[in-house]
């Protein structure tokens, strides 16, 4: 079985004095419309500390600019410190990002310097195309603070051709009113799986409130397997699974948790259910951080209450160690047939590095590399839970990628979430399901 590397580690224990002038122009709205894919230039205005004077222009492939704080947080961080280069960003939306930045990639076209990558199957792809510059042994950042995250991203060649500057994980999110109001003792930092269902269903027996909202996504409720670090979901063989479907299944049959069918059927979303009190708890990525912090801020406004919630680390199984999480990756990448592959790098380099990293902090986001620093700057966002647990959440002893590294994952995927459907409506048992899962991707991986 092959061994997860860990893909992250986090910690908050350091200072909040740090000049955040290199990320001049990084509160951009996150709440404008989409932009048009015509490129955007900004300007520089700080001494420039690149190798040469030369002027240069980088084309960025990304998607959903005006909606996305960080591009221009980061755009902005980096000509302020260049001034001889000008980042354009070309928005090519994110329906199909992928395979539009495939596209627009195709015949050895070199328009486009410096790549966004989305997610795992369509960098995957673009590897296999020989679109992408190797980037092995180019960091300037030390490749040890990725903790393991550059193993994860390591093609078959040996080679990794994109450097992670966003990280979110995964925490569990609870409505402090509610068990407040029944007297029951919050969620901790340390919770196993057995921990975690014993809170669900006493917040259920002492509310009549759901205890935890599990999202429709099958990483919500299969993905608890992977936290080991000896599982992956690409391996052929999902015996692991078992216990996580029949955890939540029984928590389904005694009503504690909302019924997998119901919420398709109806179309409820983890975010409505958590902010109107349906749910007690809610286990979800740290990106909900930031919608909760709106949701709260425009409640008034809205007519509606905000609600007093907080994070604690997500549930591990036994054996794990607390602060064991699931993760995704925003990463860069340089395009192969640039002619500026020499600044696209340092671009990349630079976002990968700490200044890059406090940009991406600045705006509410949890950059791949972490430190004392951003986690600060995070935590002291507006509306952020001011309580210890929840700060104490951010410090994480791993993280593993949804999805690791795979030719086949975009095939791995339609099988699982098919049979993971089947399973949660009960059209078929966990065996049942578990062995088409291994049949099936067994018979892909050949």
């Amino acid at each position: 079985m092959r061994k997860l590397q860990k893909l992250a580690a986090l910690g908050l224990a350091g200072s909040m004095a740090l000049s955040l002038a290199a990320c001049g122009g990084s509160a951009a709205s996150s709440s404008e419309a989409a932009a048009d894919s015509a490129p955007v230039s900004g300007e520089a205005t700080a001494e420039s500390t690149a190798s040469g004077d030369e002027a240069v222009t980088l084309n960025w492939a990304l998607w959903d600019k005006d909606s996305t704080a960080y591009w221009q947080a980061l755009a902005d961080g980096y000509m302020e410190s260049h001034p001889n280069v000008t980042i354009e960003m070309t928005d090519l939306g994110s329906t199909d990002y992928m395979t539009q930045l495939a596209t627009q990639l195709a015949g050895g076209n070199g328009e486009l310097d410096v790549l966004s990558i989305k997610d795992i199957p369509g960098y995957s792809n673009l590897i296999n195309l020989g679109l992408l510059e190797p980037l092995s042994g180019k960091l300037t950042t030390d490749e040890s603070k990725f903790n393991g995250v550059l193993d994860q991203l390591t093609a078959e060649d040996g080679n990794y051709y994109a450097v992670p500057f966003r990280s979110d994980f995964w925490v569990v999110y609870y409505n402090k009113d509610i068990f407040d109001q029944a007297g029951i003792e919050y969620p901790t930092n340390d919770m196993t799986m057995e921990d975690f269902d014993a809170k669900i269903r006493e917040v259920y027996e002492k509310t009549g409130v759901y205890g935890n909202i599990y999202h429709t996504w099958r990483s919500t409720t299969t993905l608890f397997g992977i936290l080991d670090g000896e599982h992956t979901v690409i391996d052929g063989n999902y015996d692991f699974l078992k216990p996580y479907y029949e955890q939540v299944l029984s928590e389904q049959a005694d009503g504690v948790i909302p019924n997998y069918g119901e919420q398709k059927t109806s179309g409820l979303h983890y975010s409505g259910a958590f902010q109107n009190g349906q749910a007690a708890m809610c286990n979800m990525g740290s990106w909900f951080i930031a919608t909760m912090q709106k949701y709260n801020e425009e409640a008034e406004g809205n007519g509606v209450e905000p609600v007093n919630f907080g994070i604690v680390k997500y549930p591990h199984p036994d054996g794990a160690p607390a602060g064991s999480t699931l993760g995704t990756v925003t990463s860069l990448a340089v395009n192969a047939n640039s002619e500026k592959k020499d600044a696209a790098l340092d671009f990349v380099n630079w976002c990968a590095s700490e200044d890059g990293a406090k940009c991406v902090a600045a705006v509410g986001t949890f950059p791949a590399v972490a430190s004392d620093e951003t986690n600060a700057i995070i935590s002291s966002t507006e509306g952020f839970p001011s309580d210890d647990a929840s700060l104490e959440a951010l410090n994480t002893t791993a993280i593993y990628l949804e999805m690791p590294l795979s030719d086949k994952a975009s095939e791995i995927e339609t099988i699982l979430n098919t049979e993971h459907d089947a399973i949660m409506t009960e059209s078929e048992t966990v065996d049942e399901g578990i062995a088409n899962m291994n049949e099936q991707v067994a018979a892909l991986l050949g």
